[in-house]
């Protein structure tokens, strides 16, 4: 009966370790996810910045092109609107 004892004490004190670990393990996967949601959010965050600023650039640009097709008009009117004058 002595070793059938010491046999379930151990096996309890294994099942013990056991449970410990699994806990671990839950509450360890469940800061996973948080982390992983965290990181998730900052990525959109990133990626929300990243289009705030192409679309900045995009504006500048359509200034640009704006400004330079008002240039295009008045070089062609300067041109071929004076050309066609009598001298």
């Amino acid at each position: 009966m002595e070793l059938f004892d010491r046999l379930v004490g151990e096996q309890l004190k294994t099942m013990e370790q056991l449970l410990f670990l699994q806990s671990e393990i839950e509450r360890c996967q469940a800061l996973e996810e948080e982390l992983m949601e965290l990181q998730n959010e900052a990525n959109l965050q990133s990626v929300q910045e990243e289009i705030q600023q192409m679309k900045e650039q995009l504006k500048e640009i359509q200034q640009m092109f704006e400004k330079q097709t008002e240039e295009v008009i008045r070089s062609y009117r300067r041109q071929y609107c004076h050309a066609g004058e009598p001298s």
